[in-house]
């Protein structure tokens, strides 16, 4: 009996039948029954008859490291570069909890709607769960990136948990001028359920990464349907739901643009809006960032005590109300950090609009202290550009007020 046989399993009162997968323990059973669910049982209270035999040989694939996806010259060549989360994960049947260990070929192998649409080239630069993310991987993930598209990748994919995936393609954005597009995409749901996302995220994030538009996107569904996925800039998105299929937003615009899908169908892509053209940048790699960097949001009931603790940072990002302001309190504080020479960069909490300190009494104050204006940045996209221009340009409050990836908008109309 091997993983890959179609098998019926008989336990107390109860039949399952599908096909045999591997198991991230050898006392369980893992069985993908036809309906797409799997289910774990364990061996010991199970009798097992093998229907038949090596329906799909999961392990001889795995050790010979076959893609399922054959060579083609006429086609571009993606390179597809995993970090783990959910489109990347499995159950573990001892806990019953989604693990991230798939590497690219393992997505390759269950996502068969890729073949014929590219070639590929797997890597892998982590095997995390998302909030497990660190500044180090970034680094790594850009140095990746760099070398794929310098070997000839016509595109990336890049395979990422959603819970911090906007952070990390906001610092791609930063870190890389790139030539050709970079696409982040994942899944809400695991590749177990039949709810998953995972295939047609992947599906339409391959298209894109073939596309003219070489900028850093993020491919995720457009809505909870199995229609379309949008495609969000990677300095401008936002994670606004727990658990939804299309939980990611392009805040204060439409989306860049979109991709239709249809099972067993070449995704049409159609953009919305202005971009970089593949071929318009040289490839380069800017890839330091100045770790010390604390977002600090300011809340009612919340004192200059808080803004002091943070004193020793190298830089702050304040997130703070409607048109950038807190309370008069802290403004002292602001005006010490940036006598020291510590830039703080203000942003408001509001999901649509753009900071502006010159309206009111606390926002001339501000000014008056030295905080920059963070324009219509993100409050977390500020900390990650904020990171990125210490260490790599001179004139940091110039630099966080310029648009450089997309970041800040001309004007701040919703659904330009």
């Amino acid at each position: 009996m091997n993983a890959g046989d179609r098998v019926r399993v008989d336990r107390a009162q109860q039949t399952f039948e599908g096909v045999l997968l591997p198991s991230s323990t050898p006392e369980t059973l893992v069985v993908k029954l036809d309906s797409g669910y799997n289910v774990g049982v364990d061996r010991g209270e199970a009798a097992v008859d093998v229907l038949e035999s090596d329906v799909y040989d999961v392990e001889d694939a795995q050790s010979e490291g076959d893609s399922l996806v054959e060579f083609d010259e006429d086609l571009p060549t993606i390179s597809l570069i995993s970090t783990g989360g959910t489109i990347a994960s499995t159950v573990d049947y001892r806990t019953g909890a989604v693990t991230a260990q798939f590497d690219a070929e393992d997505v390759l192998r269950a996502v068969p709607d890729l073949a014929g649409l590219a070639n590929y080239r797997g890597r892998v630069v982590a095997n995390i769960l998302s909030e497990n993310m660190t500044t180090d991987v970034w680094q790594e993930l850009a140095g990746a990136i760099h070398e794929e598209i310098e070997a000839g990748a016509d595109g990336v994919v890049v395979m990422h948990g959603t819970d911090t995936m906007q952070f990390t393609a906001a610092a791609m954005a930063f870190m890389l001028d790139t030539p050709v597009p970079i696409v982040f995409t994942g899944s809400q749901r695991s590749a177990d359920r039949p709810s998953s996302d995972n295939v047609m995220n992947a599906v339409c994030a391959v298209e894109a990464a073939k596309s003219d538009c070489a900028e850093v996107l993020l491919c995720m569904h457009a809505s909870e349907s199995d229609e379309q996925c949008a495609l969000h800039r990677g300095t401008r998105t936002r994670k606004n739901h727990t658990s939804r299929r299309d939980a990611f937003e392009t805040v204060g615009a439409k989306p860049l643009g979109v991709a239709d899908y249809e099972p067993g169908e070449t995704p049409e892509l159609s953009f919305r809006r202005e971009y970089e053209e593949r071929g318009a940048t040289d490839l380069a790699l800017h890839d330091a960032l100045e770790t010390d960097v604390e977002l600090v949001k300011f809340t009612p009931g919340t004192g200059p005590e808080r803004l002091e603790r943070v004193s020793d940072a190298a830089g702050v990002v304040i997130e703070g109300t409607g048109l950038g302001h807190v309370n008069t309190d802290w403004i002292p504080v602001v005006e010490e950090l940036t006598d020291a020479g510590t830039p703080v960069v203000m942003t408001s909490q509001c999901i649509e609009g753009r900071v502006c300190d010159r309206v009111y009494d606390t926002g001339r104050d501000l000014l008056d202290a030295g905080v920059i204006e963070g324009e219509d940045i993100l409050p977390g996209t500020a900390k990650v550009k904020l990171m990125w221009a210490l260490e790599n340009t001179e004139t940091v409050a110039e630099t966080m007020g310029r648009n450089l990836a997309g970041e800040i908008q001309n004007r701040s109309t919703p659904w330009e």
